[in-house]
């Protein structure tokens, strides 16, 4: 009875390390994500990101080059600085 408490509680330990371990390793991926930003017209032909406007589903459906609603992660502060052949690259969605 004693060898199947101290076998119960062995797994419990392990279980709650587990998991404080997997917590932490959540905290440097969040902090990746905030040094990007979405921005929009500066994506290659089928190379967006996601949201490629009606008609298209998510990542690689951009149908031409700069397309004004298809949107690529960038480095955060930089979008706005982009040059195209269309004009810079802006931080919401362009009419075409």
């Amino acid at each position: 009875m004693i060898a199947r408490q101290i076998a119960l509680s062995a797994i419990a330990l392990t279980a709650l390390a587990a998991g404080a371990a997997m917590a932490q390793d959540t905290k440097p991926m969040a902090d990746n994500m905030a040094k990007v930003e979405k921005c929009y017209g500066v994506s290659m032909a089928g190379k967006n990101d996601c949201a490629a406007g009606p008609g298209t589903t998510c990542a690689g459906t951009a149908k031409m080059d700069y397309q004004a609603n298809a949107w690529k992660n960038v480095p955060a502060g930089t979008c706005t600085t982009i040059k195209t052949p269309k004009g810079m690259g802006s931080l919401t969605p362009m009419k075409s």
